[in-house]
């Protein structure tokens, strides 16, 4: 065998230093004085991005960062300044904050002749109106603006009326837009999303509470439900409904598209209003997702009623799902899976909105970044309940994909092609709401955290824009009993009225005694215990622990369930509420068992394998989606 030249033996042995040094200097994690760093960079991201909307699209509704130029896409009423309120707060900038929010009161109507996206309207409108008012009304956060006077909560009421005629349906499941003037147009598609009509119930809910107006949080309630009653017998729900029939139009099941945010806010409604009918229903959900949906650590679509397999990929709304496992408390699959997708974030600098997990490659026709917030979300809250370094590192290297790829002239730009990183001229306003709010809270915690979230006087609830809702005794403990210590009654001790209707209490009768329920947790203590039967503390009169959850809260199903239903309910794993620094985690004393799921046939090998994740872990500088977070 011919010798190596020695040259040559030089130039490897140099490759291999060089190597290890970049291996190491990868390595390095970030540290408090970096976070500090990133975090303060985060800030002047977010006013690059607010100031080039103020001062080139305000008061349009959204930038055009590229051009510097503003356009409406939802209704014409200062949607990015309106989104961006409680982010305002969160840094504490006192003057702008109360600036905003004072020419909202006096400038903002809704009295416009504007068809506008139910959904959309109320994440972000109503959603930014009711959080800046909760901020604006109260010392306690320390952002009380002097002048303010409800102006907030008066719009936030005006607009949730408008929006009203959109649940008057055979189903009681909205139609997906309505006009703000005239009401549901002629024409209206009688077809919406599971998300468009199950992601209703926080912004609502907080309303009725708010105003003392049960009607808000009974039509969004009752949207659940119609949604919930038509699942399949595997406890599926489809992507898409007619809200006459209550007929299934896409029977493709998951985690991602048109789904997504019926899921997440199952479990937040429980939290923040302590509502046990959500908490049943988003165990339910979540047991059949896991069973079904669930090929670690990807997530599949498949077929709701036969759950045969329809697309093996990753759409980038997926991206949720890890945080939301944390609030339920599954760490384990969440950390694995959150690996998987920031894996493709590596790959191409940005996640597509869709990924083939058969080809590992780009969904033809779904190559776009817009400035979605979902991975980012799932990094903050994994980071937040294991203080493991790996996501700060991966937080850095989201900052820096957005300062390098997407920042552009006024702004920060939709990536058009993850693979070659081309921009385009539009700036989402769940960019400010979310995608940066969620980088500068992670950098905030890991610097020492100084914020409304961490160290402010209430637990919040992220809405799926990333609004902010205080577990304040006025809207978490509403419908407690008055008789025990840590209630909340309004006024002269009276009980205030149940905000749903009066089917209600005709439901919560069984056995022949009438129960009296209790809606909400007393209080946020390190460790509180409730059973699947729904049993309290001594200190609540009237209960009956022996019933199940569907006996107690008199759940009915329009779909046969002759499966997966559990009957035996009082049998349930425990379900702990917990506190992790300033975060309520719902968790569950064992993980739900997964099992084999041999209808899935080739796509049982989705996990990458070693090589694989290799490949997928090389970072590269970059349909039918909504446009929603």
């Amino acid at each position: 065998m011919k010798p190596t030249p020695p040259n040559l033996l030089t130039f490897h042995f140099i490759l291999i230093v060089l190597s290890f040094f970049i291996h190491k200097s990868l390595a390095v994690g970030v540290d408090r004085d970096e976070a500090k760093q990133l975090r303060d960079e985060l800030r002047g991201m977010f006013y690059h991005a607010f100031n080039g909307y103020m001062d080139h699209a305000f008061p349009l509704d959204e930038l055009r960062p590229l051009t510097c130029k503003g356009e409406d896409s939802l209704g014409g009423y200062a949607l990015t300044l309106i989104d961006s309120l409680d982010t305002l707060a969160l840094l504490g900038d006192r003057e702008r904050f109360s600036a905003s929010v004072e020419w909202i009161g006096k400038n903002l109507r809704f009295d416009i002749n504007k068809t506008v996206s139910l959904f959309e309207t109320t994440i972000r409108i109503l959603g930014g109106l009711l959080s800046a008012h909760l901020i604006a009304s109260d010392y306690a956060t320390g952002m009380r603006v002097p002048s303010y006077n409800d102006e907030l909560l008066h719009l936030s009421e005006d607009l949730a009326q408008r929006l009203l005629p959109a649940f008057d349906t055979p189903t009681g499941i909205p139609f997906g837009s309505v006009n703000l003037l005239h009401g549901v147009d002629d024409d209206e598609s009688k077809i919406t999303s599971t998300a468009g009509g199950g992601t209703l119930t926080l912004e609502f809910g907080v309303l009725s509470r708010l105003t003392n107006n049960p009607v808000y949080e009974q039509v969004t309630k009752n949207a659940v439900r119609g949604l919930w009653s038509r699942r399949s017998k595997l406890d599926l729900v489809g992507a898409h409904i007619n809200v006459f029939t209550g007929e299934w139009t896409q029977k493709d099941a998951g985690i991602g598209t048109s789904i997504d945010s019926f899921y997440e806010y199952l479990l937040k409604a429980y939290i923040l209003f302590g509502d046990e009918e959500y908490l049943f229903m988003f165990q339910e959900a979540y047991r059949a997702a896991m069973h079904y949906l669930y090929n670690d650590p990807w997530y599949v679509e498949v077929n709701m009623n036969s759950a045969q397999l329809v697309w093996p990929l990753f759409n980038s709304l997926q991206a949720f799902w890890p945080g939301l496992q944390v609030l339920a408390g599954d760490i384990d699959p969440a950390i694995r899976t959150h690996a998987a997708f920031f894996s493709v974030w590596k790959k191409y600098g940005f996640t597509p909105e869709g990924f083939n997990l058969a080809t590992f490659t780009v969904q033809y026709g779904q190559k776009s970044y817009p400035l979605r917030p979902e991975l980012i979300e799932s990094t903050y809250w994994l980071y937040k309940a294991t203080r493991d370094p790996r996501y700060l590192d991966a937080g850095r290297d989201m900052v820096a994909s957005l300062q390098y790829g997407a920042k552009c002239a006024c702004g920060y730009c939709h990536i058009s092609d993850v693979e070659s990183h081309v921009q385009e001229d539009h700036m989402e306003s769940f960019f400010l709401a979310e995608t940066v709010k969620y980088l500068w809270l992670l950098f905030d915690l890991a610097a020492g955290p100084d914020n409304l979230v961490e160290n402010g006087p209430y637990k919040y609830i992220f809405s799926t824009e990333g609004h902010l809702f205080p577990a304040t005794p006025e809207i978490s403990l509403v419908n407690e009993h008055c008789s025990y210590l840590g209630a909340f009654c309004r006024g002269n001790g009276a009980r205030r009225k149940s905000p749903f209707n009066a089917s209600d209490d005709a439901s919560q009768e069984s056995n022949g005694s009438k129960l009296h329920l209790s809606w909400g947790p007393t209080s946020f203590s390190s460790e509180r215990t409730f059973h699947g039967s729904g049993s309290r503390s001594g200190l609540i009169k009237g209960l009956c622990p022996g019933l199940t959850h569907g006996q107690k809260l008199g759940i009915s199903y329009l779909a046969e369930t002759d499966i997966t239903h559990k009957a035996d309910q009082t049998n349930q794993q425990e379900v702990t509420l917990v506190q992790s620094n300033s975060v309520m985690v719902i968790s569950n004393s064992k993980s739900i068992p997964r099992t084999e799921k041999n209808d899935l046939g080739d796509i049982q090998d989705l996990s990458p394998t070693s090589s694989e994740a290799t490949h997928l872990g090389h970072p590269k500088n970059e349909g039918d989606v909504p446009p929603s977070s």
